[in-house]
């Protein structure tokens, strides 16, 4: 039986489940925290994209993620220029205001892995060789 009475929502949010449960694994057994987690990941990787970039890795996400992934996006100010880690995960750290506290490190690497394991390697590899090495090695 649907639960919305619609296969495209119900199938958004089962994948969307998978996807904090595979988060809450790695950061422990918080959904909301885990929510916060991977849009604040997912916000500071798409500010970091460029535009063409960012659109073609949101064509692979789940409907739900692609609308939060979008979610207060300002186009006209990407790609953002952090070249090292410390600033990339200060920026994620910022995202995270206002959860129990969490590693950016530890949260960067959960949402990553998760992308590894649900988007294209293709997809991935166009990603990560658009962020500078530093930022990429946080990549599983």
């Amino acid at each position: 039986m649907s639960a919305t009475g619609l296969e495209v929502f119900d199938r958004t949010l089962q994948d969307t489940n998978i996807w904090l449960d595979e988060i809450m694994q790695v950061i422990g057994p918080d959904r909301k925290r885990a929510f916060h987690v991977l849009r604040a990941v997912l916000h500071s990787l798409r500010d970091r994209l460029t535009v063409e970039e960012a659109t073609h890795l949101s064509a692979q996400l789940p409907l739900l993620i692609r609308g939060v992934y979008f979610e207060g996006w300002r186009p006209s100010s990407t790609p953002r220029r952090e070249r090292t880690q410390e600033e990339f995960l200060n920026i994620v750290g910022e995202q995270m205001h206002g959860i129990r506290p969490a590693s950016p490190m530890e949260g960067a690497r959960a949402v990553f892995s998760v992308l590894s394991k649900h988007v294209s390697a293709g997809e991935i590899a166009q990603v990560k060789a658009m962020l500078p090495k530093p930022i990429a090695s946080l990549w599983p």
